[in-house]
């Protein structure tokens, strides 16, 4: 099968604009590729969808658009079966610390960079393609979430692991992990993303963050983040739903 190769695309340091994917219908995932999004993040971490269905999804996208999908947890079960189906990369949550980082490369890599097993899934065109795992390494891209307060603290030693090709801020959970929930504007969490933005940039790692709405991406983006993730699949419906049902009502 044909990869993106989304990692050195990231590490061109052009912005890649993405969103989430959270619904399951593969023609979701076909429209918002064919629009011309970068890349798409398809969330297994806060969704109900199966392998099988992320798989489906994976299959319905462009070539040209970047396949991401988030595991729910930092492990090597998730981490090889989500790669075995033909992601272009994987996105893990709550990496806080070197080990975490380690953890997730060991994963997602084979011998002798990491410690991923061998198994014949989409990505080696269902074991048509023999030669697949001698690439794989290079093709795979290795993106670690930071949303907590301890990531920040860390974040220079969890940058520093080789094989991670960027990072992205959750600041949601970041804001959280203050005790400021949903408070992303806050100073200190504002001052948390600087940090974690700003030693990025010095060790020319791709940085990235998740913005619900355009306007927040664009300041990101001007702020010097180059992996956005801007809106979610049902956040996106149902807000422009709502605007029409409330043009044509009147409201």
């Amino acid at each position: 099968m044909k990869f993106a190769k989304f990692k050195d695309k990231i590490k061109s340091g052009k912005t890649q604009i993405g969103t989430i994917v959270s619904l399951s219908p593969p023609a979701v995932t076909e429209c918002l590729s064919n629009l011309g999004y970068d890349w798409l993040w398809i969330d297994l971490e806060h969704s109900p969808l199966s392998l099988e269905q992320v798989q489906a999804m994976l299959t319905a996208k462009t070539p040209e658009c970047a396949g991401l999908v988030r595991v729910p947890v930092n492990s090597d079960e998730w981490i090889k079966r989500v790669l075995d189906i033909g992601a272009d990369g994987i996105i893990v949550p709550h990496v806080s610390s070197k080990e975490d980082a380690l953890r997730a490369v060991n994963s997602a890599k084979y011998p002798p960079a990491g410690e991923r097993s061998f198994g014949a899934g989409r990505a080696h065109t269902y074991g048509l393609d023999a030669t697949h795992h001698e690439n794989a390494n290079e093709l795979t891209c290795v993106v670690v979430q930071i949303e907590d307060r301890a990531a920040v603290e860390n974040i220079n030693e969890i940058i520093s692991v080789d094989g991670i090709d960027g990072i992205i801020i959750g600041p949601y959970d970041l804001s959280g992990s203050f005790g400021k929930l949903g408070q992303v504007a806050d100073a200190e969490v504002q001052a948390a993303i600087k940090t974690v933005l700003t030693a990025c940039q010095n060790r020319k790692v791709a940085a990235g963050i998740f913005a619900l709405l355009p306007e927040q991406a664009k300041t990101y983006i001007e702020a010097g983040f180059t992996l956005v993730a801007a809106g979610v699949d049902l956040h996106t419906m149902w807000t422009a739903a709502k605007q029409k049902l409330q043009q044509l009502r009147g409201d």
